[in-house]
């Protein structure tokens, strides 16, 4: 087969708009009647929780390019400013379908299901005296308003907070003629709120906070008529900017970017539907926003917060069903230890419990054997029981070690946080490596047996999170193996030494090794396939972004390579191009957790090289990121990881096929059985 130029533009997706392809992805499932109800709901919120992002880091950055002068072409053939314009067109449409499925889908269906979700409630006397009575105890004593005048210019207006426009006629108390005024509501607010009084007939009814202030404003404003009051968010930049060549103190700067973050740039404003086109423009000249950055919204600002319902509502019936999660046979109440030194352990998360992980760091952290203990931290979240083991260890004289990202993404706050708490317990803190995020997910123990110092490791493809664990699908794999700890040991010399390190035996490490071994094994393959000999990739990941990479796997195409990608969100890569990639297939899986895991698979002439790793194929990872991969070679384990990726190929429930467009095409399982391959996981390890 001849191969095509396989560099054209043609044969590259905006990785913009196929973020936003993502996004209606998630939608999609909150209009699935399959689906439990609340959990629609709770789709829905991701998505906007979703799109925040999406303009809070990669908008803003095509902003600041454009504000630079940039005029690059993109691979995919667009200028930065063609860009912005499509992400514009297709936000435009995505925000419509928001509001659309939460007004005319799922507040009927919450409504039928006995759950009351209306903005504007029909209240009998009682009611509207209760909810009166609610506003002036617990929402007025927290609202500031404040008159525009010469004297009170514009304020402040904080990242995605609530606010309102108020409409104002008469004179204020000093006899002055008042038109505008602004009103900040406090984050501490709850967004939905339980309606005062007994709910009828036992159904329970909520309204929106936004609502209950609109119906009340006139509260604030003794002696004047409100003529209007309309809601408006403004959504700003985000991205932290520290400059890795002048600073000297890595946490100090970001201490004092994180300061300035709620008040960066602004790149969206959103308002109501039915906000005057005075008003409106009014706040998009304070924001130095233009007419296209405006989105008006047939509902409540900011419908992350609808997730509170989900909490709010006992209504296990429109839940997903509940589910424990296993724990490997290997892993019962004896010597964890020994356990791991007989043979490596793999688990697979949500489906089996993240106990182990928790028990091989109390353990540790207890064990008089264990002399020292090394970890990464990427995300643990506020509150982490790693962190509280890794505290413990230290108080009980262990050499603690941990590389803490400063900068993860909206986690900056929480780590500088949990730092803090590590050394004033005696732990060694590093920063990671300025300039190289370090993303790996690493435990290295240390303990001395029968006279000589043995290591015991765990790598993750996910974060040591016990929350999102239960949510997100991961494998986390624990060994002794002497060539993987001898690795390990390395890598954490090279973190906080910023050693260099020898040829690791095992693990692959970005930004070194990774990247050049991944364009090897795919290599190796395409030789296979044009001397005739079967050839086989399976990746999966959360996004496909690397040009080196896509050409490879293009070219691997060409020569007959078959290649199954099962990619979540982002992918750049055009499958089912004639003469490009005709024997490439996409498939992205979302459902009721987090597809996370990162499994890279090789044929390898019949020899099966598999890895997991915390890395996706982006620039970043490979380039910008201190990322792990980890061989999986013992056979056992091996085989179960491509029985899982079999399962996901065969998913015809959950699954989204790409099109060589860049659009996706939900599967159907038409005649056949419905498969849903995180439902048979579940069943699988509930065995």
């Amino acid at each position: 087969m001849e191969s095509q130029n396989l560099s054209l533009p043609a044969n590259f997706i905006n990785r913009e708009l196929s973020f936003l392809e993502f996004n209606q992805r998630v939608l999609d499932l909150a209009q699935d009647a399959s689906v439990p109800l609340l959990e629609r709901l709770r789709f829905l919120s991701i998505s906007s929780a979703n799109l925040d992002e999406f303009f809070e880091i990669r908008v803003a950055t095509l902003y600041e390019r454009r504000e630079n002068g940039a005029t690059t072409i993109g691979r995919d053939g667009r200028t930065v400013g063609e860009q912005i314009d499509a992400i514009h067109e297709r936000t435009r449409r995505l925000v419509a379908e928001q509001y659309r499925v939460l007004n005319q889908v799922l507040t009927p269906a919450l409504i039928e299901a006995g759950i009351d979700l209306t903005y504007r409630p029909t209240l009998c006397e009682a009611d509207e005296i209760a909810l009166e009575r609610h506003f002036q105890l617990n929402v007025e004593p927290v609202l500031s308003p404040l008159a525009l005048d010469p004297a009170r210019p514009f304020p402040r207006i904080q990242n995605k907070s609530l606010n309102f426009i108020v409409r104002l006629e008469g004179t204020d108390a000093f006899g002055r003629d008042t038109n505008l005024a602004i009103v900040q509501v406090p984050r501490s607010l709850p967004r939905v709120i339980v309606m005062p009084g007994d709910s009828a007939n036992g159904r329970l009814r909520l309204t929106y906070l936004s609502a209950v202030i609109q119906r009340y404003v006139g509260h604030l404003f003794e002696g004047m008529e409100v003529k209007g009051c309309w809601q408006f968010r403004v959504t700003r930049n985000s991205d932290l900017f520290v400059d890795e060549e002048e600073v000297d103190d890595l946490r100090r700067a970001i201490e004092g970017e994180l300061a300035d973050r709620r008040y960066g740039d602004a790149v969206r404003l959103e308002t109501a539907e039915d906000c005057p086109t005075e008003l409106s423009q009014f706040l998009l000249e304070q924001f130095g926003l233009a007419a296209d950055d405006h989105y008006r919204l047939a509902g409540p600002v900011n419908l992350n917060r609808l997730a509170a319902v989900y909490d709010i509502a006992d209504r296990p019936d429109l839940k997903y069903p509940s589910y424990t999660s296993g724990l490997p046979a290997r892993f019962g109440d004896g010597d964890l230890f020994a356990a791991i030194r007989e043979n490596d352990v793999l688990v697979h998360h949500p489906f089996q419990s993240f106990v182990p992980v928790m028990d091989f760091l109390r353990r540790a952290a207890r064990d008089p054997n264990v002399l020292a203990i090394k970890q990464t931290l990427y995300r643990s979240g506020s509150d982490s029981a790693v962190v509280d083991a890794l505290v413990e260890a230290a108080r009980n004289g262990k050499d603690v070690t941990v590389i803490i990202e400063l900068m993860a993404r909206f986690d900056e706050a929480a780590n500088l946080e949990l730092a803090s708490r590590l050394q004033e317990a005696g732990a060694h803190v590093v920063y990671g490596v300025v300039g190289f995020k370090t993303h790996a997910k690493m435990i290295l123990v240390v303990r001395r047996e029968e006279g000589a110092l043995k290591r015991y490791c765990h790598i993750g493809t996910g974060n040591y999170h016990a929350k999102t664990a239960r949510a997100y699908t991961d494998y986390g794999l624990f060994t002794a193996d002497d060539a993987i700890g001898q690795d390990m040991h390395e890598l954490f010399l090279q973190l906080t030494s910023l050693t260099r390190t020898p040829k690791l035996r095992k693990l692959l490490q970005s930004p070194f090794s990774l990247h050049d071994t991944l364009l090897q094994s795919i290599a190796k393959e395409t030789e296979e396939a044009k001397a005739g000999r079967p050839a086989r990739i399976i990746a999966k990941m959360n996004s496909l972004i690397e040009p080196r990479i896509i050409e490879a796997l293009y070219a691997a195409s060409c020569a007959g390579v078959e290649i199954d990608l099962i990619i979540r969100g982002i992918c750049a890569l055009r499958p089912g191009v004639p003469g490009v990639s005709e024997n490439i297939r996409v498939r992205s899986i979302l459902g009721r957790f987090l597809e996370h895991s990162r499994v890279y698979y090789f044929a390898n002439k019949g020899r099966h090289k598999l890895w997991c790793s915390s890395a996706d194929w982006m620039e970043r990872n490979f380039f910008r990121r201190v990322e792990v991969a980890v061989p999986i070679d013992r056979p056992k384990l091996r085989t179960r990881i491509i029985s899982d990726l079999e399962a996901w190929l065969a998913d015809n429930t959950n699954a989204w096929e790409l099109k060589p467009d860049g659009t996706y095409e939900r599967l159907q399982h038409g005649e056949d059985l419905p498969y849903c391959a995180q439902d048979a996981m579940l069943a699988r390890y509930a065995e």
